[in-house]
């Protein structure tokens, strides 16, 4: 699942990824690393990495991506996806979450970050197949910059990065 993501990423053009790397999104960032195509830059601070993308989008005209855990990491990105969404930024923020058959037992690092963030994003993805993966990136990032330009959050959970 990890490597059908950044294939997909890569097929979007994606050159530039601000992360910061946690236990539900490591397959993702492990990924990453064996990508030729895309450059991860990475954060002490989800907050920062979600500006940072932020700013990347309104520099360059491209959509801007960030990559978060589940639970916290994800949480702090809610700033950032606020104001992308205020102030029309195109970003996708991809998060990590606990695997599918704990989602909803209060698991540890589990936040239902779909649902925390369906006001502040113009859509977002809760992967539960991984054959998915390929559509929803693309639809995401159309999404993200057609019409008034603004944040969608994919989350994706870990035992689908595994596949």
């Amino acid at each position: 699942g990890a490597d059908i993501l950044v294939e997909a990423l890569e097929r979007c053009g994606i050159s530039d990824v601000f992360a910061y790397p946690g236990g539900a999104s490591m397959e993702i960032h492990q990924a990453l690393t064996r990508s030729p195509l895309i450059t991860n830059h990475l954060f002490r601070h989800e907050q920062g990495e979600a500006f940072a993308a932020s700013g990347y989008a309104r520099a360059s005209g491209r959509v801007g991506v960030c990559v978060a855990t589940s639970g916290p990491g994800a949480t702090n990105l809610v700033s950032a996806l606020a104001d992308a969404l205020l102030d029309s930024i195109p970003m996708v923020a991809i998060t990590g979450q606990v695997p599918r058959r704990m989602i909803g037992t209060d698991a540890f690092q589990e936040t239902p970050i779909v649902k925390v963030t369906r006001s502040i994003t113009k859509h977002n993805y809760l992967v539960l197949d991984v054959e998915d993966i390929p559509r929803v990136i693309q639809e995401a990032f159309f999404l993200a910059s057609s019409g008034r330009p603004g944040p969608v959050l994919v989350d994706i959970p870990k035992d689908i990065q595994q596949q």
